[in-house]
């Protein structure tokens, strides 16, 4: 059959696959009908118009958002749109042509840079922490809402701090500056965040560096367990790595911390909370985390 439509066998087979019956046998009829029904279903909404341009312009410079992301959300709310792969071949056709939206794409992960310590290493000094090891499976599966890891963002020459707190279920991420490292300057910052959603703060895992020295400051304040991750081992903070790669494409490495305002930090977090995540089913982390805390707070009332 490929030899005589003049196709590769890959298309027939999977045009064959795509129009099965339920029961998954091949009934010519039934599966040209399917083939209809498809055609007609996506032949509008693979045409990219000028609607789509302006809708994929406007969520790529303004919220950066991904490609798949804006697929995923038009998807999932019913509006037309092409497909991820399509948006992304707007994107270079629209850089070849000397256009700037390639520039709000992710930024690439960052290469692994082996680190060398001894046991002497200063991360060491941490008291009373509790391993990462005896976390237990409901936090490490993320069977529910309410646990969070954290870390820093460093500014030029090792001056100025960025906090930021990612929920592991929800992706719902807070962040705020900080005047520099300081334990308990952080810890402080930390408590006002998490604050207001006290209910659903139920642990804290963070790495190994000397600014959560105060570690029970928090978890008294927030009445939290608080763990501590194992030295060298970003990946058991996978989330929260995540999210500081995000946070860097509006604030790129080098960055003067001075130059960088709580309005800035206030617009960047909404971004990223209001942004559609493909593991949320193309939902927004502050959706899913905001209706999780109403819902807590209505229980505990």
């Amino acid at each position: 059959m490929a030899a005589q439509l003049l196709v590769s066998k890959s298309t027939i087979s999977r045009e064959l696959k795509r129009n099965r019956t339920k029961t998954g046998c091949n009934n010519a009829r039934a599966a040209h009908e399917n083939s209809q029904v498809q055609k007609e279903r996506f032949s509008v909404n693979r045409k990219f118009s000028p609607p789509m341009e302006r809708f994929i312009i406007d969520k790529l410079s303004k919220e950066q958002w991904s490609p798949e992301q804006i697929a995923g959300y038009c998807k999932q709310n019913d509006i037309p749109m092409v497909s991820h792969e399509r948006i992304y071949q707007f994107i270079y056709q629209d850089k070849d042509e000397g256009g700037q939206l390639y520039k709000h794409l992710r930024i690439a992960s960052k290469k692994y840079r082996k680190r060398y310590g001894n046991g002497n290493n200063k991360r060491s000094v941490i008291k009373d922490r509790v391993s990462i090891d005896q976390r237990p499976d409901c936090i490490n599966n993320k069977e529910r809402v309410g646990d969070w890891e954290i870390d820093t963002i460093i500014g030029k020459g090792g001056k100025g701090a960025i906090v930021t707190i990612a929920e592991r279920a929800t992706a719902f991420v807070l962040v705020a500056r900080l005047n520099g490292k300081n334990a308990m300057d952080l810890a402080k910052a930390v408590v006002r965040l998490m604050a207001p959603f006290k209910e659903l703060v139920l642990s804290i895992t963070s790495d190994n560096g000397t600014e959560f020295a105060m570690h029970k400051y928090i978890a008294e304040k927030l009445e939290a367990e608080f763990y501590f991750a194992h030295p060298y081992s970003s990946w058991e903070r996978g989330l929260n790595e995540y999210t500081n790669r995000l946070i860097r494409q509006y604030i790129p490495k080098k960055t003067d911390f001075n130059d960088v305002n709580d309005n800035q930090i206030r617009d960047i977090t909404m971004k990223l909370n209001s942004r559609p995540r493909k593991k949320l089913d193309f939902n927004s982390p502050g959706s899913i985390f905001l209706n999780s805390f109403n819902s807590e707070v209505a229980l505990a009332s």
